[in-house]
């Protein structure tokens, strides 16, 4: 069994996937479709009209044809820093220590790799790629916005790791 991690991204007001992680799922599928042994653990818990991100990833993954056996939902996290802790705690109950892959966002995999790493996870990296639609200034700041929160979501989860 390999996991694959699929970061969730902001629904639209009326439950709908945003291009953001409809371009996650479909990074997950390519990558899960030269690993027949996937997991997908998807993971986000901020409803809009009722839907979660991991929900609306796992009906996505459906409809194309994962089955439900093969998709692990993580529907209670807040933020990334509680998507990374919780999915831990899923794969440990599930007893699996091995690597994971990890599906996120280019901007985005940096904090995510090191979030995951710090818990003490082998993390194989599947970008994927970021909106182009967005202007020069706002493409700036979904990048270095990264910086401070990957430094801030370390420490949460090292303390997290090191208080078990």
């Amino acid at each position: 069994m390999l996991p694959v991690i699929v970061f969730g991204a902001a629904l639209y007001p009326d439950g709908s996937p945003r291009p953001t992680l409809l371009a996650r799922v479909r990074t997950a599928l390519g990558f899960g479709a030269q690993h027949s042994d996937s997991l997908y653990v998807v993971t986000g818990g901020i409803p809009q009209a009722g839907r979660t991100e991991a929900d609306v990833m796992a009906d996505l993954l459906l409809s194309a044809g994962v089955s439900e056996e093969a998709i692990l939902r993580e529907d209670g996290s807040a933020d990334t820093c509680d998507s990374a802790i919780a999915c831990t705690k899923l794969l440990h109950a599930r007893g699996y220590g091995g690597p994971v892959a990890v599906v996120t966002s280019d901007f985005h995999m940096m904090r995510c790799v090191a979030m995951l790493r710090a818990l003490g996870w082998i993390t194989v990296s599947v970008s994927a790629p970021s909106r182009t639609d967005l202007s020069r200034r706002r493409r700036l700041w979904v990048h270095l916005r990264e910086y401070p929160a990957t430094v801030w979501d370390v420490l949460l989860v090292l303390i997290w790791r090191f208080s078990q």
